[in-house]
């Protein structure tokens, strides 16, 4: 058996997102090989106590040795905000290299995880195996017309990492050296290899999201009582939350007023605009059939789906662990024709939305809504499609058979 040697910088099954996917691809990749897998000191704890709190979830780990690496606690005091993280994240990876060559481990392929951006390198090619390197990828640039409606500083900051981004690009040697060391490289989405320039011998697109299909969703729902529209993410300018409030009003104040009973927002999520957000609710005469709640714990959240008739995520963003979630539970995802949600959701769905002028996709999203209360039939067919989707496409069982097969090309190489 093969011993794969997997660096991820985020990794706690208690969590979702970055910190969940890293649990769960550790987690395949053992199903057919041994695994050593590093993270950083803060997530041995997590790490430990689920394990001892769920002896099935231990067995399935009994072929991963943890170990935990950091920098000295006095390079850590500074790291807050994304910038001065995104520089931690680069210096760990650094020292995490030269620290395990001198560990000097029998392994036979290596593998950086995440975080997952494409505009970092990884420094294992130092530990001279075949290396894998994913999944990666990018945010692609929120769209003039929609960022500018979030002030000139945010719209100055998503211009600033943009092109921070394009310098690490261009510039940055030892991102050079690990494009031409990956044997195979995980692409999250189509935007990933044109980018990078890699030849169509050496990546494949591995979406960083999945998830494991809950039972009582398999087979068809039962009809859900009234119409929820709902979201859930971080309230910043890449999540399009505003634009959640502004379509859902315009479909909303076109109902007669007997409809609109049985109609409500459920707004899941926190962060720097909820001030903002919460004015636009109260202008557009939303109050009285939205719940806000903040973030919440994954157990509540992965409840709240149950109760949604459409998961509403216009986000800008190159994935989105809540659009595996959602479709999942058989909840139809409304978002736009791009390169992150557009790429997870069916290709035969018609809820993708092409990007145009903000206030014309503001049209757009809300006609869309409006087809989806109106129609049962269309919410039903959308809804399958979306369980059908997810279950061939977005699993973890499915990640794992995909991981065998990468690290053996890699292998072979």
């Amino acid at each position: 058996m093969k011993t794969v040697l997997i660096t991820a910088y985020a990794v706690n099954p208690y969590k979702g997102s970055e910190d969940g996917m890293g649990w769960n691809f550790i987690l395949q990749a053992a199903r057919f090989q041994k695994v050593i897998a590093v993270t950083r000191e803060n997530n041995g704890p997590h790490i430990a106590r689920y394990l001892a709190d769920n002896p099935a979830v231990a067995a399935l780990a009994a072929g991963v040795e943890f170990r935990y690496f950091d920098l000295p606690a006095w390079t850590r005091w500074w790291k807050k905000g994304p910038l001065l993280s995104l520089i931690y994240f680069y210096l760990w990876q650094v020292g995490l290299a030269v620290w395990l060559r001198r560990q000097k481990l029998a392994i036979d392929l290596v593998h950086n995880l995440n975080f997952h951006n494409d505009w970092t390198p990884t420094f294992l090619w130092l530990l001279g195996r075949p290396l894998v390197w994913g999944p990666i990828g990018h945010h692609p640039p929120i769209p003039a017309s929609h960022l500018a409606r979030y002030g000139a500083a945010a719209f100055a900051k998503d211009r600033a990492i943009g092109s921070l981004k394009h310098v690490f690009w261009a510039f940055d040697p030892f991102l050079r050296v690990t494009r031409r060391a990956a044997g195979q490289v995980l692409c999250m989405n189509s935007a990933v290899a044109p980018r990078l320039g890699l030849p169509a011998a050496r990546y494949q697109i591995v979406p960083s999201v999945a998830v494991d299909l809950p039972l009582e969703n398999l087979g068809a729902t039962a009809p859900k009582a009234g119409f929820t529209v709902m979201i859930a993410a971080r309230m910043v300018p890449l999540k399009g939350f505003d634009m959640v409030i502004l379509a859902f009003a315009k479909f909303y104040h076109a109902l007669p007023a007997a409809e609109q009973a049985g109609v409500r927002l459920l707004l899941i999520g926190s962060g720097p605009e909820k001030r903002r957000l919460t004015d636009l609710l109260h202008a557009n005469g939303l109050s009285g059939c939205t719940v806000h709640r903040p973030w919440l714990d994954r157990p509540e959240l992965l409840a709240l789906y149950a109760e949604a008739s459409v998961f509403f995520f216009p986000s800008h963003e190159g994935a989105g662990m809540v659009v595996a979630e959602a479709m999942s539970y058989g909840v139809p995802v409304l978002c736009y024709e791009n390169e992150g949600p557009g790429e997870l959701t069916p290709a035969a769905s018609g809820l993708k939305v092409p990007y145009r002028a903000f206030g014309q996709n503001v049209h757009d999203f809300a006609e869309r809504l409006a087809w989806l209360h109106t129609s049962p039939p269309l919410l039903a067919a959308e809804a399958a499609l979306c369980r059908r989707h997810v279950a061939q496409h977005h699993t973890w069982e499915r990640r794992g058979r995909q991981l065998q097969r990468i690290y053996q090309q890699a292998l072979a190489a």
